[in-house]
C-alpha cells in the first residue's frame, strides 16, 4: 500500500486486480467472475449491484466515527465537530485530524476485502466541501477530494464500481447530522432556499464534468445528486429536472454518455414514483428501507428474519415500471439499538428513551454487545441479511465499517457494520447465497419484464413527458414551501470563474508524467459560477428558515433565470 505495508489479496470468486503504472487508466480489472470487468458494459437487466457504503469516511457521522465526537462532548455533526477541533490548540489543527482519519478509516485493503466479499460496488457519501466552502462554513475545504481520487484508483485496481452520492448540500436538504449541520433545512426551503439551491446545482455540474471524462466514467457510473431530502416532492422535482437536463447537456444523451442519475425517493418508497419524469435518460430511483426508525416490533427476532422480503414487490415492480431501482442504504438494524443511531444523546425507541417513542421494548445491550452474540442470534441475523439481499434487486449495505468507541474500545453499533458481521459470522460470505430466500419464505415477487428502453439510455432517452416539463421546468422555482413568491428571495449572480476538480497525475516507470484529463469534460460549458451580488448583505444561509419573507426583490434583483447551457469555449483553468 502507499504507506509501505503489505497485505494478501484473497478473492474466492475469480476476481482479479490490474495495476500498471504505465497504463494507470486500465479498466481491465474484474471484482468477481460473474460481473462485467470495468471495461465491459454493466447490463442492469442481467447484473445485480451488490455493494456497501463507505459511510463515515468523507462525511463524518457520530455513530460511525464515535471516537471523534466522544472527544468533544456536545458536538452533533461535522459542522460542530470541525469548530471544536479547530478551536482546540492541542488537536494539531482540523486538517491534521481529518487527514489522519481519511488516511486510516478506509484504505486500499478495504477495497480488496470488499471485492473478496463478493461485492462489486461501493456507494461513497461525498461532501460538497470537497469542492469549496463559503460564508465562513467551518468544514475542511477541498482535502477530501484527494481521498476520493484514491477511492477511484483503488476501485479501478480491484474492478469495483462507484456510486458517488452527493450527501450534503449547502444549507442542508434534511436537517440531519449527516447533512452537515443538524437542525438546518435551508436547501429549497426558507429565505436562503433558492440561493443554496443555486450552489447545489453548480456542485452537481462540477462533479458531472469530472466523472464524465473517459478516464473516470467507467469507474463512477452512478451519480446520486441528493441524499434523503425532506422537502416536498413538488419543489424537489424542479431540482431533479434541472439537474437531469444540465447533466445530459454536459455528458450527452444515451447509453455510454455520462453517469446514470440517481434521485432519492424522499422517504415515500419506490412504488410511488411510477410515471415520474417519463422519458428521462438513465434515471435511477433510490430508496432506503429501514425498519428501525419506525415503531419497534416486540416479537421475537427469530420471527422477524423474513420481514425484508416484503420489500421485494415494491422494488421489483419499480424496476419494471420506473427503471433502475436501488436500495442505497439498508442494515441489519431491525431495531434502533447502537450508540447514537438516532443522533448524539437521542436515546432509542427500543429502550423507550427516544423522544415520544413510548414504552421500552427491550434492553439494547443484547444487540450492542456483539462479542456475546450466541450462535442462534448470529444465525437469525444472517437470515435477516439473506432476506434483505434477496428482496432488493440492487443494494448497498450501510455501512462497510463502524469505528470503535474511544470509551469502550469496541464497535457500539454492530448491526450496521458489514465487515464486522462478515468477520464474526452474521453476514454471509457470499451474497449470492441469498438468492431464493424469499421464495422459500413464501414471499416472492420476481421481475418479469425488462427495463424500459429510456431507463438504460435507449431510444427516446431524454425526451421527457411534456406535462412533467411544463409543471417543473422553472429554475429557480417560483415558489417554495410557505413562500408563494420565491422570486423575491436572495439569489446569487453568475459572475465568478468555475472551481474545477483537480485530476491526478501519475508517473510511468520511465518517468513520463501521465495526466488524468482536465477535470472538465465539456469544453462547451462556459457558464460562470453563482456568487454574491456585489454590495448585498445576505442572511445566514444555514439559518434563514424563520426569517421574515421579503416583500420586495432582494437587492433590487429578482431570481435570475436559468443560465445558458453549454456553448463553445475552452476548458476553464484550474
Amino acid at each position: 500500500m502507499e504507506d509501505g505495508t503489505n497485505f494478501t489479496y484473497r478473492n474466492p470468486f475469480g476476481g482479479f486486480w490490474v495495476d500498471n503504472p504505465d497504463d494507470p487508466f486500465n479498466n481491465g480489472a474484474q471484482a468477481q467472475s460473474w460481473v462485467p470487468a470495468l471495461n465491459e458494459t454493466w447490463d442492469w437487466n442481467k447484473n445485480r449491484a451488490f455493494g456497501v457504503n463507505l459511510a463515515g469516511w468523507l462525511v463524518l457521522e457520530p455513530f460511525i466515527t464515535p471516537a471523534y465526537f466522544e472527544k468533544y462532548p456536545g458536538t452533533l455533526d461535522e459542522w460542530s465537530l470541525s469548530l471544536a477541533i479547530a478551536n482546540d490548540p492541542s488537536s494539531g489543527g482540523l486538517q491534521t485530524v481529518l487527514e489522519n482519519h481519511y488516511n486510516t478509516f478506509v484504505t486500499e485493503q478495504d477495497f480488496a476485502q470488499i471485492a473478496g466479499a463478493g461485492l462489486s460496488w461501493v456507494r461513497i457519501p461525498f461532501p460538497f466541501w470537497a469542492i469549496e466552502v463559503r460564508n465562513a462554513e467551518p468544514f475542511l475545504e477541498g482535502v477530501s477530494w484527494t481521498y476520493f481520487l484514491k477511492a477511484i484508483k483503488w476501485a479501478r485496481k480491484y474492478g469495483i464500481r462507484i456510486n458517488l452520492d452527493l450527501h450534503t448540500l449547502p444549507g442542508s436538504q434534511n436537517g440531519y447530522n449527516h447533512g452537515g449541520k443538524q437542525g438546518s433545512l435551508d436547501f429549497l426551503n426558507g429565505v436562503m432556499g433558492i440561493a443554496n439551491a443555486q450552489r447545489a446545482v453548480e456542485y452537481v455540474r462540477i462533479i458531472t464534468e469530472f466523472i464524465s471524462e473517459p478516464e473516470y466514467s467507467n469507474i463512477v457510473p452512478i451519480f446520486g445528486i441528493v441524499n434523503e431530502p425532506t422537502i416536498p416532492i413538488d419543489v424537489l422535482s424542479n431540482f431533479y429536472l434541472e439537474s437531469h437536463n444540465m447533466i445530459r447537456n454536459i455528458s450527452g444523451y444515451g447509453a455510454g454518455n455520462g453517469p446514470f442519475i440517481s434521485i432519492h425517493d424522499a422517504f415515500t418508497g419506490p412504488e410511488h414514483w411510477v410515471g415520474y419524469m417519463v422519458g428521462a435518460d438513465r434515471l435511477i430511483i433510490d430508496s432506503h428501507p429501514y425498519f428501525c426508525f419506525g415503531p419497534p416490533d416486540a416479537s421475537p427476532f427469530a420471527q422477524q428474519v423474513n420481514k425484508p422480503c416484503t420489500w421485494g414487490a415494491g422494488f421489483n415492480n419499480s424496476m419494471m415500471d420506473f427503471g433502475v431501482t436501488t436500495a442505497g442504504e439498508w442494515s441489519l438494524g431491525f431495531n434502533d439499538c447502537g450508540k447514537w443511531i438516532n443522533g448524539v444523546g437521542s436515546g432509542s425507541r427500543w429502550e423507550g428513551t427516544f423522544g415520544g417513542s413510548g414504552t421500552a421494548v427491550g434492553n439494547c445491550s443484547a444487540w450492542t454487545e456483539w462479542s456475546a452474540f450466541t450462535a442462534s442470534t448470529k444465525a437469525s441475523l444472517n437470515e435477516f441479511a439473506l432476506s434483505s439481499m434477496d428482496a432488493l434487486p440492487n443494494w448497498f449495505f450501510w455501512t462497510w465499517k463502524v469505528g470503535n468507541s474511544s470509551i469502550t474500545g469496541q464497535v457500539e453499533a454492530p448491526l450496521w457494520s458489514y465487515s464486522l458481521g462478515l468477520e464474526h459470522g452474521w453476514i454471509p460470505s457470499d451474497p449470492r447465497t441469498s438468492l431464493g430466500t424469499c421464495r422459500a419464505a413464501g414471499d416472492y415477487n420476481p421481475i418479469t419484464a425488462s427495463l424500459q428502453p429510456t431507463a438504460t439510455g435507449g431510444p427516446g432517452a431524454g425526451t421527457i413527458a411534456p406535462t412533467f416539463v411544463s409543471s417543473y421546468s422553472a429554475w429557480p422555482p417560483t415558489s417554495l414551501p410557505s413562500i408563494p413568491d420565491a422570486t423575491l428571495l436572495p439569489t446569487y449572480t453568475a459572475t465568478q470563474g468555475i472551481p474545477t476538480l483537480a485530476a491526478p497525475t501519475y508517473t510511468a516507470r520511465n518517468g513520463t508524467k501521465i495526466v488524468g484529463g482536465t477535470g472538465w469534460f465539456n469544453v462547451n460549458d462556459h457558464a460562470q459560477a453563482p456568487v454574491n451580488i456585489s454590495g448585498c448583505t445576505y442572511p445566514d444561509p444555514w439559518n434563514a428558515v424563520d426569517l421574515p419573507i421579503p416583500t420586495t426583490s432582494f437587492c433590487a434583483a429578482g431570481a435570475t433565470r436559468r443560465a445558458l447551457y453549454p456553448a463553445q469555449t475552452q476548458a476553464p483553468a484550474r
